[in-house]
């Protein structure tokens, strides 16, 4: 057998090896297997595993088993009848706070929260013009909690908003928090300090999206670079992931970032207008503005 023949052998093994223990960990996961339990199951090392997982599936053995857990939690308690200790017992946790604290992780929220889906939420938003397009801006008595182009329809942009928070009660207005949003973008950039965010997101996320307002305006910062400010060099994937699940356009402005050859590289919301924002804040600092 020659080497590449060889090479390619272990390959097919080694992805056969993470299949199997996928498909385990999607079987057996309402036992919270630990990583000894798993990597026994391919008579591997708990570190030759962990890291062989890790370089196959993107993610560790354990984080794989919380996102497993997670998805199983999030359809149980869309039944009705559905209790926190119920779902805790039958994801395989040992009570509500361990299910807390894995939707507060990954999710960003409580298991209340996503239950009732944002029921004690008033929000209040309004569709207009921008230089940028037409804009769909919303916030909470906290601050804005959602901000996005609406490139098809009115009615399209707002539907996508309410399957974000699908038991909100919802205001078509302008709330304070809103008319500095619209200042930003129709009168003056100088306002952009005094605008409140109300952010649902991940700890990561959060911490990503803190980075991004870091980027003063004029300026780009590569992924890895941004995952350098962050002390995480070896995590630009995960940071580009962060970058893509902005909820709030402009103001958390991801539009400043690019790719490290120099390329502007896709954007949420399309490239074209990731381009016109870049110049035009290029131009605002050029003017003196």
């Amino acid at each position: 057998m020659s080497i590449l023949e060889s090479m390619k052998e272990d390959q097919r093994k080694n992805f056969d090896r993470i299949e199997t223990a996928i498909h385990y960990i999607q079987t057996h996961f309402q036992e919270q297997p630990n990583l000894d339990v798993l990597a026994e199951q391919l008579q591997l090392s708990p570190f030759h595993f962990q890291r062989l997982f890790s370089e196959w599936a993107g993610v560790s053995p354990k984080k794989f088993l919380q996102f497993t857990t997670l998805a199983f939690a999030k359809k149980r308690l869309k039944e009705e009848r559905a209790t926190l200790l119920d779902t805790a017992f039958d994801s395989g946790l040992s009570g509500t706070s361990r299910l807390h604290d894995l939707f507060v992780k990954i999710e960003g929220m409580t298991p209340g929260e996503y239950k009732n889906g944002g029921e004690q939420l008033n929000i209040h938003f309004e569709i207009t013009d921008s230089m940028f397009g037409r804009i769909l801006c919303a916030s909470t008595e906290k601050g804005i909690c959602h901000l996005t182009f609406s490139d098809t329809d009115d009615e399209t942009a707002i539907r996508d908003m309410k399957l974000l928070f699908p038991n909100a009660k919802y205001n078509q207005s302008i709330s304070p928090h809103q008319e500095s949003v619209l200042d930003l973008f129709l009168k003056q950039r100088s306002h952009l300090s005094q605008i409140k965010l109300h952010l649902k997101g991940t700890q990561f996320q959060i911490k990503v999206w803190e980075a991004l307002l870091k980027i003063p305006t004029g300026n780009l910062a590569s992924y890895g670079s941004l995952a350098k400010s962050m002390d995480q060099p070896n995590a630009s994937r995960a940071v580009g992931s962060a970058i893509g699940d902005n909820p709030i356009a402009y103001l958390i402005p991801c539009h400043r970032v690019i790719r490290s050859t120099g390329e502007f590289g896709q954007y949420r919301w399309g490239s074209n207008r990731k381009i016109a924002m870049i110049g035009w804040e290029a131009s605002q600092i050029d003017s003196g503005n």
